[in-house]
């Protein structure tokens, strides 16, 4: 399967779905440690994928979202953005309820 195949794939089975560096258990930088914190705080489940271990979803994943960075929150099919616009949305009360909608 092709990687941006495989990436529309995930994005679509998974209601909830980080692409970040590590795991929840053992994220692998600060940032995806930060959102990770955040997404665990709003009690529901989501699914992740290591691209540390997807060097192919590494560098393609960028180009498909127009978004340069990890992490990257997806949420119902949408890009909701990285550690920033997560921490943020936190702040403002605005995470739980769309994680929860989800």
């Amino acid at each position: 399967m092709e990687t941006i195949e495989r990436i529309k794939s995930q994005i679509e089975e998974n209601k909830i779905i980080l692409y970040m560096k590590g795991s929840p258990e053992a994220p692998q930088c600060g940032f995806s440690a930060q959102t990770v914190q955040a997404l665990m705080a709003c009690g529901k489940e989501f699914a992740y994928v290591d691209i540390l271990q997807n060097p192919d979803i590494r560098s393609e994943l960028p180009r498909y979202a127009n978004w340069p960075t990890f992490p990257q929150l997806w949420v119902n099919g949408e890009l909701i953005g990285g550690c920033d616009i997560i921490m943020e949305m936190q702040q403002n009360n605005e995470l739980e309820p769309l994680i929860s909608a989800a």
